[in-house]
């Protein structure tokens, strides 16, 4: 009880220190919700992409959403290094596995905001159909937005500055977005691509995403849901061992 309650409080302290910085909310909370609600007026009618409207661009927008969380928790901890707050954090009573678990929750309950905002307005802009299991759907991107998550302590640790955190992580993230199956099937890309994307985590939070916004069960992605859990698990292992905190 008592490290839940650390817990607690230091997720409401984060949260505070993070909405003081409105360019922070406003690019974390409101860019992704303009961006659906753009693209979805812009191909709303279209009938040249039927795929991309009704299925591919809601999940593109999650995964921009999921990523962007990626990239602010990779700079904030950067950030928290240089400026010794880790190691003073470190010092208090409190736990390193509550100090860092903070920084998730405060990133997961972001993205279900954001995700709040994104449904209500697909409601009056999105032309596709919502997911037949919305909750489903909600519980898939939180274990993608996890799996994910736990790559971003491992790219603060081996990124040595905060100048530094978020260009490389935008590089390796959006470069495997790129390959993930989203814009293009991924057995059309070049064998050692496949290898890679196929590797991938976001490739299979893709597959995740996109079969349970069609209304496919969760048996039916078991092997990219196996996947994401154990990207969390190794990149959780990696991140105990080699994480810095000073």
């Amino acid at each position: 009880m008592r490290h839940v309650s650390h817990l607690t409080k230091l997720t409401w302290v984060e949260i505070k220190i993070f909405l003081r910085e409105p360019m922070g909310a406003i690019g974390t909370v409101l860019i992704p919700v303009i961006l659906f609600i753009v693209l979805a007026r812009f191909f709303r009618g279209e009938t040249r992409a039927p795929r991309f409207v009704s299925v591919d661009l809601p999940i593109f927008v999650v995964i921009f959403i999921v990523i962007g969380a990626v990239l602010s928790l990779t700079t904030i901890i950067a950030i928290y290094r240089e400026s010794g707050i880790l190691k003073r954090l470190k010092a208090t009573p409190l736990s390193p596995l509550v100090i860092l678990s903070t920084h998730v929750v405060v990133k997961l309950a972001l993205t279900s905001v954001t995700l709040a905002l994104m449904a209500v307005a697909g409601r009056r802009f999105y032309a596709g159909s919502p997911p037949p299991a919305p909750l489903s759907f909600f519980l898939g991107v939180i274990l993608v937005s996890v799996s994910l998550l736990s790559m971003g302590f491992i790219l603060a640790s081996v990124v040595r500055t905060a100048r530094f955190a978020q260009p490389i992580g935008s590089i390796l993230l959006y470069s495997l977005v790129s390959i993930s199956g989203l814009f293009f099937p991924v057995r059309d890309l070049p064998q050692g691509w496949q290898v890679v994307a196929l590797a991938s985590p976001i490739t299979h939070g893709v597959d995740l995403l996109r079969g349970l916004w069609t209304g496919d069960g969760w048996a039916s992605h078991w092997i990219a849901v196996l996947v994401l859990l154990a990207n969390l698990a190794i990149c959780s292992a990696i991140s105990k061992r080699v994480f810095r905190w000073e």
